[in-house]
């Protein structure tokens, strides 16, 4: 065999393996958020999630990528292992579609695909279409490095040595150690079915032998998931192990299947296509669709399985935790594809320690209760901790291949993290004025009490709105947010009017006003600040229609 030939595989394998990581890169870049959003909704259904599973890995063309984010999912609490279960064997179908189009031989196509997906990504400056190119592109890499492959292995039909060496290859067990190899080796099922399928058409492999390689690129795909899920929290650990325990249980049936009726299986994969390739490729489709057909109604004894393989908890980060990140940093995975989601939910626990530590200040300042003075500048240094430490975990994924959608939407976690720790200021302002009312014994009157508690539970019900609106993307508050907003405005100008008539008729003291003045004041911008975390969530002509909204109630006053 050629120095050439060998050096045409390996380009061909190059460009084959380029190709579908620039597809798959693509795909998640330009539509990842959508299809990650899709993965979290529908996969309350065991058998929903398993076609959600399907559908995902096929549009990716990656049951790696498919099975990484869902390890992703589990780890940072986004998904339940029982969940998991469901789209990671949908993900195993899914992964045959490679094999499917490697099989039709689209090779022919490729110049034309390169051409166009190059010419769109440097001609158009849209991102979500530039991703799309890039899509285009490596469609049309995969399969210029699948002609190369296949060219050279036309020729290495006239080596030999390497035809005497396939040909020893008689034994379903070293089969099975091969494809596991090879497919743990290059982290993708796909490629070694691939080459398989080349083989097969060029007769360099028996098709009984190609049965059993397929089964071993199977238990092969596992590493890239196991590898993912052993760097997280033990529940990560198991999912991975969903994704191992579904394959080798898979394969052993397989196995047995093959070894009894073999000619029967051959038989009918022959009676779809005479094309060796194309009877690969339906044995890969076959192979899967029979083992999640038999292993789906026991999904949950698997998932029961990893915990006795997986036994015991993680030490987990509580709510109120001090100076720790519970979603995000050291001790938890990190994938693009699932970064801003992590990163929102922290913001929405720092969010909740912010709120209820204004409750906690103002409770203080009527009681002038001491514990809760101290507890309200303890969780005001914790939020300033979760801040700097959101911030920065920001920075880093934004210099990451974010999903398109998910890049356009950095900045307003930034500004959210931003009001967020306005808020946790104001709250310690609050305390300060709770200190400053117990050393110098001044008196806050029942009617000042009372308007304070007026303006707080306004607050509190815009807080709770915009925090529940930024965490779910449920807008069906936001007229309220927008209405209670200007209702705070109008608030705080009343009850500014009415101190100021306190005052001129003595029945408060300068200092006791300063105070109550301060605190309307300050709990008028939480307001805003409420306001600005529930406008994050929106694109540009949703915040206009917000403005013009404004406009619109502030002329009915």
């Amino acid at each position: 065999m050629e120095l050439t030939t060998l050096l045409d595989m390996a380009g061909g394998l190059g460009l084959f393996l380029f190709g579908m990581s620039l597809m798959s890169e693509g795909i998640e870049k330009a539509a990842g958020a959508k299809l990650r959003g899709i993965l979290e909704v529908f996969t309350k259904n065991r058998f929903v999630g398993m076609l959600v599973g399907v559908i995902f890995t096929a549009i990716v063309q990656s049951s790696s990528a498919c099975t990484v984010l869902i390890v992703t999912f589990v780890n940072s609490g986004l998904m339940t292992l029982y969940q998991a279960a469901g789209p990671i064997f949908g993900a195993n179908i899914g992964t045959t579609v490679t094999a499917q189009l490697v099989s039709f031989n689209l090779s022919k196509y490729a110049p034309l695909f390169l051409f166009v997906g190059v010419i769109t990504m440097t001609a158009v400056k849209n991102n979500t279409v530039k991703k799309w190119a890039e899509v285009l592109a490596g469609f049309g890499i995969l399969f210029l490095g699948l002609s190369m492959m296949s060219s050279a292995m036309g020729c290495i039909k006239d080596s030999k040595t390497v035809i005497d060496m396939l040909s020893s290859l008689s034994s379903p067990v070293m089969a099975l150690i091969l494809g596991t190899a090879l497919t743990a080796l290059v982290q993708s099922s796909s490629v070694t079915v691939a080459i398989i399928l080349l083989m097969a058409n060029q007769g360099l492999l028996e098709l009984n032998i190609c049965m059993f390689m397929i089964l071993g690129c199977n238990i092969g795909a596992c590493a890239s998931a196991m590898l993912a899920g052993f760097t997280g929290r033990k529940d990560a650990k198991r999912t991975a192990l969903i994704h191992l325990l579904f394959n080798i249980i898979g394969t052993v049936i397989m196995c047995i299947i093959l070894a009894l009726f073999m000619d029967q299986v051959l038989n009918i994969l022959w009676s779809f296509s005479a094309n060796p390739g194309r009877v690969v490729a339906n044995a890969h489709l076959a192979f899967k669709v029979v083992q999640v057909m038999l292993l789906l109604p026991f999904s949950d004894k698997i998932v029961d399985l990893t915990y006795l393989l997986v036994p015991g908890e993680d030490d987990s980060v509580g709510y109120r935790a001090t100076y720790q990140l519970q979603y995000i940093g050291a001790k938890n995975m990190f994938s693009p594809a699932t970064a801003v989601v992590e990163a929102s939910k922290e913001l929405d626990r720092m969010g909740a320690l912010a709120c209820e530590n204004l409750n906690r200040s103002m409770n203080a300042l009527i009681t002038l209760d001491q514990d809760d003075i101290e507890e309200a500048y303890a969780v005001e240094k914790n939020i300033d901790f979760l801040n700097h430490a959101i911030t920065d975990y920001l920075v880093k994924i934004n210099q990451t291949g974010l999903p398109v959608e998910d890049t356009k939407s950095i900045g307003n976690l930034f500004h959210v993290a931003n009001d967020i720790e306005r808020i946790g200021d104001h709250a310690e302002n609050i305390a300060d004025s709770a200190v400053m009312r117990k050393e110098q014994n001044i008196n806050i009157s029942p009617q000042a009490q009372r308007e304070l508690g007026e303006i707080l539970d306004m607050v509190n019900d815009i807080l709770n709105y915009s925090m529940h609106m930024f965490s779910t993307g449920d807008d069906s508050k936001l007229e309220d947010i927008v209405r209670l907003e200007e209702a705070i405005d109008r608030k705080e100008r009343q009850l500014q009017n009415a101190h100021v008539e306190r005052l001129a008729r003595n029945e408060c003291t300068p200092e006791a006003g300063m105070i109550f003045s301060d605190i309307v004041s300050g709990l008028e911008r939480v307001g805003d600040h409420a306001m600005n975390i529930a406008i994050a969530t929106l694109d540009e002509e949703e915040q206009i229609a917000v403005h013009n909204l404004k406009k619109k109630i502030q002329a009915e006053e």
